[in-house]
């Protein structure tokens, strides 16, 4: 299982230097979990970068993974995670949903750099 973090996936749809490497777990939909955090960020950025209409596009493409809501269960477990790793919100909640899917997290973000369980390529 992988879950795509939200840096990764910008790179995805921006096609930078590390794209290539991101599409294999964002491609490999039956093994993709999708925190709804990164749907709100991913969102957020294009739609102040490129508008809604292509926000809605990105959004359609990330929904054909298993999508992850916040759950108290997961809101508990990344608070957890937050404290423990010194993690920001999001981080944290996309963290506790990679332990929870046994999945590798796929990032740019720093955050998880040291992390177990994590690919990380700096941008």
């Amino acid at each position: 299982m992988n879950v795509v973090d939200s840096s990764a996936w910008l790179s995805y749809f921006a096609g930078d230097a590390n794209a290539k490497i991101f599409s294999t777990p964002i491609e490999n939909i039956e093994e993709l979990i999708v925190p709804s955090i990164t749907i709100a960020e991913v969102f957020k950025f294009v739609l102040r970068q490129r508008g809604e209409d292509m926000a809605l596009e990105v959004t359609a493409h990330m929904e054909q993974g298993k999508v992850v809501p916040l759950d108290s269960s997961l809101a508990i477990d990344s608070a957890k995670y937050g404290i423990d790793y010194k993690l920001p919100l999001a981080d944290s909640i996309i963290y506790a949903t990679g332990q929870k899917f046994k999945a590798v997290i796929w990032t740019q973000d720093i955050d998880f750099k040291l992390l177990e369980g994590v690919k990380y390529y700096p941008k």
